[in-house]
């Protein structure tokens, strides 16, 4: 079995979750790390007994790499992946794949002309919430949906943000509420629809945030081509982080998931539900926010037992931009303040 050669980009708060997946996966060892700030490479470099760098092109150049990991802000995803893709290297990137649709179709391009892998990350398809409810939808059981909805009640603060050199910025982070805190329930919901997307209409707002520029609330409709209608408001101004909420409305059915929790209720009077396990956990060490959950370590996994298959992994850079399309014009949306037709 061929062990692949891992390199992580980036060792900020999302590190753990890559680096400690990877020490579970069997064909996968990390042999180098990078980030601009030399003392934090340097201490996850000694973690993870491994090389580091200042600089990802040195650390490409010098380092024999198969796979590379890209747990950068926003704006740098895309330039990154399509530097290690022309030089012939799989890329597993955190989520949004980019800020700018053209940049994701660019990334895939790329990818597809060097004979390279691309993932994304969207971890929480794999919860068991998630995957009991494509599951029941996929089979039938529920009939067509009729129309959904989306919740996103969050806190982020001034605070917060001003901790941040290029969260709440237009340029770097490419949006707020909608690109980083709903962006993993907007998936869900276009993944369990399965349709393309016919119009957006959407409103974006900075209503309570002093120190940012993008929008801390947004709401409106989108309109697929399977006639399904769904609704979403997000704002990350609330008191505390409520959990999620989504809910399909079916021909035989009701679907409802608060957090990670699934409730599905037939007409027929059966139910069925999915959570997680209390005993189902995964230590990414000190730092790693609770609610990410242990699916980060399910992907990545799915991630390299596909490449050793020689196989594409359950969530490509073909099916995340789709989602990437979505956020695009939800933005584009609000800021012109017209109808997107897709």
């Amino acid at each position: 079995m061929k062990i692949l050669k891992v390199a992580i980009i980036g060792c900020g708060n999302i590190f753990p979750m890559h680096a400690q997946s990877i020490k579970e996966v069997e064909n996968a060892k990390i042999v180098s790390v990078c980030d601009i700030k030399e003392d934090r490479a340097k201490d996850k470099a000694n973690q993870y007994d491994c090389s580091y760098y200042v600089d990802y092109k040195e650390m490409l150049s010098k380092e024999d790499i198969d796979v590379v990991h890209i747990c950068l802000p926003h704006f740098l995803h895309a330039q990154v992946a399509i530097y290690v893709a022309k030089l012939g290297k799989h890329i597993l990137t955190e989520k949004p794949m980019s800020i700018k649709l053209s940049d994701a179709e660019e990334m895939i391009e790329t990818a597809k002309n060097n004979k390279v892998t691309l993932g994304v990350i969207f971890q929480n398809r794999y919860n068991p919430g998630s995957r009991l409810i494509k599951k029941t939808l996929k089979s039938g059981e529920l009939g067509k949906i009729l129309g959904g909805k989306i919740e996103v009640t969050w806190k982020r603060t001034d605070e917060y943000y001003s901790h941040s050199d290029w969260k709440g910025t237009w340029d770097k982070e490419g949006g707020g509420v909608i690109i980083d805190q709903a962006i993993h329930t907007m998936d869900h919901m276009r993944w369990f629809v399965d349709s393309d997307i016919d119009y957006i209409d959407a409103n974006i707002s900075n209503r309570d945030h002093e120190i940012i520029q993008v929008e801390d609330s947004a709401e409106g409709v989108i309109k697929y081509k399977n006639g399904v209608l769904t609704a979403f408001h997000a704002i990350n101004y609330y008191t505390y982080d409520a959990p999620v909420k989504i809910e399909l409305h079916c021909e035989k059915g009701m679907v409802n998931m608060v957090g990670d929790r699934a409730d599905i209720k037939f007409k027929d009077g059966r139910e069925l539900i999915a959570d997680n396990d209390p005993e189902d956990t995964f230590d990414y060490g000190n730092g790693a926010m609770g609610y990410w959950g242990t699916s980060h370590t399910k992907q990545i996994k799915n991630y390299y037992a596909s490449i050793s298959a020689g196989l594409q992994p359950d969530i490509t850079g073909d099916e995340a931009i789709k989602t990437q399309k979505m956020i695009c014009s939800i933005y584009e949306s609000g800021n012109k303040r017209v109808r997107i037709n897709l």
